[in-house]
């Protein structure tokens, strides 16, 4: 369900990679819980050699995209699953960047998630995280708990909304910037 949608914060961060903010060509960038691509794709339409991620029922749908988009390609982009939590040795060495939009939504996920990038991110590995800051239900605590481990072994600088694309933004899409700590 939740992965054959093309989220705001999906269109957020593919609009701020857009900005040029972050130099993409010829970077190794993998994309996790990247559903229908659309985050992926865009870095690989600004040079990027790109991994995106997802569970097996994704698969189709992400190569449907890619093919549909191919045209557009100036890196590459290829489709692999990845289930957080396990091995990530096919996917070493450590990317130059990690995407995430939208990733932030199951209480289950966040250990697995946040194993994932620990396993993934090397002392350069660059994570822009995407999100909408959700108030309904219990969104806010999973958001709260998720910061909270995640700042054990990250550090965390948000993107200051007057550096998101002008037109693709709101107040309550957030994008982080992530390094390990050192």
């Amino acid at each position: 369900g939740v992965g054959c949608v093309v989220w705001d914060a999906a269109l957020v961060l593919s609009k701020f990679l857009e900005t040029g903010a972050c130099p993409l060509a010829r970077r190794h960038v993998l994309e996790l819980g990247a559903g229908t691509g659309a985050v992926g794709i865009m870095a690989a339409t600004l040079g990027a050699n790109v991994t995106v991620t997802d569970l097996e029922e994704l698969q189709e749908l992400l190569m449907v995209n890619i093919e549909n988009n191919k045209h557009l390609v100036t890196g590459s982009v290829r489709a692999k699953v990845l289930k957080w939590g396990e091995d990530v040795t096919e996917f070493q060495p450590p990317p130059d960047y990690i995407l995430m939009a939208d990733c932030i939504y199951y209480e289950e996920s966040l250990e697995p998630l946040l194993k994932t990038l620990k396993d993934l991110t090397g002392p350069d590995t660059c994570v822009l995280c995407c999100y909408e800051q959700r108030t309904m239900g219990k969104n806010p605590e999973i958001e709260r708990k998720y910061f909270e481990l995640l700042q054990r072994d990250f550090e965390l600088e948000e993107i200051p909304l007057d550096r998101h694309d002008e037109e693709y933004r709101s107040e309550d899409i957030h994008i982080l910037n992530i390094h390990r700590r050192r």
